[in-house]
């Protein structure tokens, strides 16, 4: 995947809506923000090839670079979509030689439970260090930047 700048939005499917082209789908989805809607299509990765459903929770993540429509509730075309534990979170950021992200807002600590892939699913034979990496974890430290050990990384190459 190219260097891109992802946006992401998180919370609970509320709805999972067909669209005129057969091929994608709208999801509606409850954030701390309200309802923001996101289009799922054949471009879009689903992470783990799940099946998104009514009550799900998500993270969505779109490329900033792209337009969007200027409408309500707005609305996101999804690059990548990973469906949530009850309390876990998801980041997708550049990650330096010691793991810390871009900016500085989060630091990785690999365990020997991490599961470490490829966007495909297939396992990653090299270190995740200075790559974009999608992120699922549950617990950080008070530290700054915060740390984890992730549940699952996968690596965006």
């Amino acid at each position: 995947m190219e260097n891109v700048d992802y946006g992401s939005v998180t919370g609970t499917v509320i709805a999972v809506m067909g669209r005129d082209d057969c091929c994608s789908q709208l999801l509606s989805i409850r954030t701390e923000n309200g309802v923001e809607n996101v289009v799922l299509n054949t471009d879009t990765v689903v992470v783990d090839s799940r099946q998104i459903w009514q009550g799900m929770r998500i993270a969505a993540f779109y490329n900033t670079a792209l337009p969007m429509p200027l409408i309500y509730p707005p609305q996101y075309t999804a690059g990548i979509i990973v469906v949530l534990g009850k309390d876990e979170h998801a980041v997708v950021n550049w990650f330096d030689n010691s793991l810390t992200a871009a900016d500085r807002s989060l630091k990785l600590t690999v365990g020997e439970n991490t599961a470490v892939k490829m966007i495909n699913g297939q396992n990653f034979m090299c270190s995740p260090k200075n790559h974009t990496l999608l992120v699922c974890y549950a617990n950080t430290t008070r530290s700054i930047p915060p740390q984890t050990t992730p549940e699952k990384i996968v690596v965006l190459c």
